[in-house]
């Protein structure tokens, strides 16, 4: 163990040397030294050479590139409509009915949330997960909420599409 101890700190030190010598000792174990010692036979080891690597200055990220869309950074890692049927039509006779927005983590300021129905935004915005719809035709709709700050979405849910159910009175 001590051969190799000292070779590992030879290895180390080698860069500062301008040469290695090997020679056995008294006791005939192998040495290595940077001086060859006086009466004793040492044989100058070749090494091969270093591998060096120039440093560098650290570069600046890449700008993204107009080619490249960037995907925009999801502010909430839940954002959906519950509360409306998946295989049944909504029964709503007069077409008024509420739906809950689940959002996690919870809604932040300034953000609120805005409902879009059919592709056209809908109603106020408002803080509150439970949001009124409101006199909704019969038929077939499609409904997302946003979260927005100011008028910049922020986020959008994926669209619930449901069929509305009213009683047709003549």
């Amino acid at each position: 163990m001590g051969r190799t101890f000292l070779y590992s700190l030879l290895l180390i030190a080698l860069p500062a040397a301008a040469q290695i010598y090997k020679y056995t000792d008294a006791d005939g174990n192998t040495a290595y030294s940077n001086q060859p010692p006086d009466g004793v036979q040492a044989q100058p080891v070749e090494l091969p050479p270093l591998n060096r690597v120039e440093s560098q200055a650290p570069s600046a990220p890449p700008a993204p590139s107009a080619e490249e869309p960037q995907p925009p950074r999801k502010a909430y890692d839940i954002l959906e409509l519950a509360g409306l049927p998946d295989e049944e039509a909504l029964r709503a006779n007069n077409g008024t009915f509420t739906v809950s927005v689940m959002i996690k983590p919870r809604l932040q300021p300034p953000h609120q949330l805005k409902l879009v129905l059919d592709d056209q935004p809908y109603g106020q915005p408002s803080n509150v997960p439970v949001l009124q719809l409101v006199n909704v035709d019969r038929g077939e709709h499609r409904l997302a909420v946003q979260v927005i700050d100011g008028q910049t979405v922020v986020q959008q849910s994926p669209p619930a599409v449901f069929t509305v159910q009213r009683v047709h009175k003549p």
